[in-house]
């Protein structure tokens, strides 16, 4: 059984690289608690944040091109390189493992779910879902479904 989209590369990941991963998120969100003049600064910051995804999918392309090129027009025997490239990319798509992860997960490359976990805390503290009333008794579920994707954008 494959593991899910969002947790595969945490499952993956070293019980202590998570818990040092999930203490710098709260580092952050409490330090933001007491500064909150800094939330908007760091919320740019988290949406500029290269998470593993992209960071594999460029480290392949990189190394796959370079392969590529290399095999046309050096030798041959540097289309291994490719071909390596690619099934590492497949082993991850399936398992979230390959060999790069752990290196890039060591050297500080998060998982989307664990950037967003930090983002979401920080528009919390910063009440960008304040303005969601999904109590109200006249509230219709449309516009309780129109607050809560206006409150997902903020």
């Amino acid at each position: 059984m494959l593991p899910a989209t969002a947790s595969r590369v945490e499952n993956a990941t070293s019980a202590e690289l998570n818990r040092r991963f999930a203490a710098e998120i709260e580092e952050s969100v409490r330090f933001h608690a007491e500064h909150p003049e800094e939330i908007d600064r760091r919320l740019n910051e988290l949406d500029h944040e290269w998470d593993i995804e992209r960071t594999l999918e460029a480290n392949a392309a990189t190394l796959a091109l370079t392969g590529t090129v290399l095999g046309a027009f050096v030798d041959r025997r540097f289309l291994v390189l490719p071909a390596v490239v690619t099934g590492f990319l497949l082993q991850h798509a399936l398992q979230g493992w390959c060999p790069p992860v752990p290196v890039f997960r060591r050297l500080g490359v998060r998982t989307t779910a664990e950037i967003d976990r930090e983002r979401y805390a920080l528009k919390a503290l910063r009440g960008d879902f304040r303005r969601l009333d999904t109590t109200s008794p006249n509230t219709t579920p449309r516009q309780r479904a129109e607050a809560a994707l206006d409150a997902a954008v903020a």
